[in-house]
């Protein structure tokens, strides 16, 4: 009976999370949301990791095409810069926020967290694109889900030239804490 009610439940889950957003890298209606692929902000876990709320279910969010210094991981010490980080994505996206989710080529990665770039829709800001631009975030790409990875790899490049961030801080990403 319990692992027939698991079996119910992901399927469930991962209906909502297919629906609400769509395939082929453009978000299709949910049940429950507003606009396509709209979700509310739970919380945020790190600098690229979020939780949101989509039709009534809660969904871990991997930002996709960049990533912040660790602060949480199991196996990895902190990283430099990586509590400037959070504390930036937490800024961007405080809980209730509501933001568009739009998805690229894969729905999920390894720890089964959904990908998607983040918008959030009070002004169209592009969250993924703004942690780079501010050196909180680097460029992090994964074939096939590369729709932006020029326009964060040049938004990177900005970052480090101009010195922002973990790149004046830290001299550059995936630096322990000293």
């Amino acid at each position: 009976m319990r692992s027939t009610t698991r079996l119910i439940a992901l399927a469930v889950t991962t209906t909502l999370v297919a629906v609400a957003c769509g395939d082929g890298g453009h978000p299709t209606a949910g049940e429950g949301s507003g606009r396509p692929g709209e979700a509310t902000v739970v919380r945020v876990i790190d600098g690229d990791t979020i939780v949101v709320n989509i039709g009534g279910t809660t969904e871990r969010v991997r930002l996709i095409g960049i990533d912040t210094p660790e602060t949480s991981h199991p196996r990895r010490p902190v990283q430099c810069f990586g509590a400037e980080a959070s504390i930036r994505t937490k800024a961007l996206l405080p809980p209730g926020t509501s933001v568009l989710l739009v998805r690229d080529a894969e729905l999920r990665d390894a720890y089964d967290r959904l990908l998607a770039y983040v918008h959030r829709t009070s002004d169209d800001l592009f969250v993924n694109l703004d942690l780079v631009r501010s050196g909180h975030a680097a460029v992090a790409t994964y074939p096939p889900n590369v729709a932006h990875v020029d326009e964060i790899s040049s938004a990177a490049s900005a970052a480090r030239r101009a010195g922002r961030g973990l790149w004046s801080a830290c001299g550059g990403p995936d630096r322990p804490v000293e």
